[in-house]
């Protein structure tokens, strides 16, 4: 495609909502939500993209998708089969465009923790909770938790989503619905998280949003990706300290470690960071769903 960041598509006059990484377009009675090849980091967009990361999202997504008994908000992920305008150029489009149901998106992420990590464990250090519930105490960092915890998040349009406690969440969409959600939420991780296991993977954690679809609960964005997860390689597991990870890990610590001040335009990313996290993203799909990757699928 050339540009990697943006697609070239034309769907002139068809409402449109831009997102850090995804383009969503309007088609009346569904969506269309395509992943682009954008990449963010710290709250800014980085002006040159990751190869192929819409591809594979998309379709790790999907293979997810494929395996859970959970009703979701998939249409068809076949391009062929979408009524789209004559102009688009399909080609771009394939194995990273879905065609969606409407739902009513409940402002929440629903995020399940199974080790110690992130923000978790930042709240850990000072008040040995996460999201004000307690835990043992003389854990350390990347440990296991004793078990899988529900710690919901408030969606954020900018900036950061911030950490709630399940009974704030109760306040927001009721003790009920909290509930069933958490429930749904925890069930879907632990089965996963075993499949990711035996294929070399630990899924630290992961978040997941729900919507309503014609009166039901349905899962909706993306589902168990290196995006909306964290990934790490089982056999270099080893708690105490930060993991390897594969997600963005390489573009994060090179701006770290570069002299960006992180309130201006990022700097550009260099071809030795952008084929190794390109290397990343398709290592965790080749992995999870036991295919070779194809740019062209």
């Amino acid at each position: 495609m050339g540009n990697h960041v943006l697609l070239r598509t034309d769907f002139a006059g068809i409402p449109l909502r831009r997102g850090k990484v995804r383009d969503v377009y309007d088609l009346g009675n569904s969506l269309l939500m395509i992943s682009t090849d954008r990449i963010s980091a710290f709250d800014y967009i980085l002006p040159n993209g990751i190869p192929d990361k819409g591809r594979i999202l998309t379709q790790i997504s999907q293979f997810w998708f494929d395996r859970l008994a959970t009703n979701n908000h998939i249409i068809t992920d076949d391009v062929d089969e979408m009524r789209l305008p004559e102009s688009i150029d399909r080609e771009c489009l394939c194995g990273r465009a879905i065609l969606v149901k409407k739902a009513e998106v409940i402002p929440i992420e629903c995020v399940v923790r199974g080790y110690l990590a992130g923000s978790g464990w930042k709240e850990y250090q000072r008040s040995q909770t996460i999201c004000n519930i307690r835990l043992p105490s003389g854990l350390g960092e990347s440990a296991a938790l004793p078990e899988p915890l529900f710690t919901p998040a408030t969606k954020a349009e900018t900036g950061h989503d911030e950490n709630i406690s399940p009974d704030r969440m109760a306040e927001l969409v009721g003790q009920e619905l909290m509930e069933q959600l958490r429930s749904m939420s925890i069930d879907i991780y632990q089965q996963n998280a075993d499949y990711a296991r035996s294929r070399g993977i630990i899924l630290a954690d992961t978040k997941f949003e729900w919507g309503w679809v014609d009166g039901q609960i349905t899962l909706v964005d993306e589902v168990l990706t290196p995006d909306s997860s964290r990934f790490w390689p089982l056999d270099t597991y080893a708690p105490g300290r930060a993991q390897a990870s594969f997600d963005k890990q390489f573009v994060r610590d090179w701006l770290e470690s570069s002299d960006w001040d992180k309130n201006s335009p990022p700097p550009r990313l260099p071809d030795t960071i952008v084929d190794q996290t390109r290397n990343k993203y398709i290592e965790a799909y080749e992995r999870l769903t036991g295919t070779n990757f194809s740019p062209s699928s």
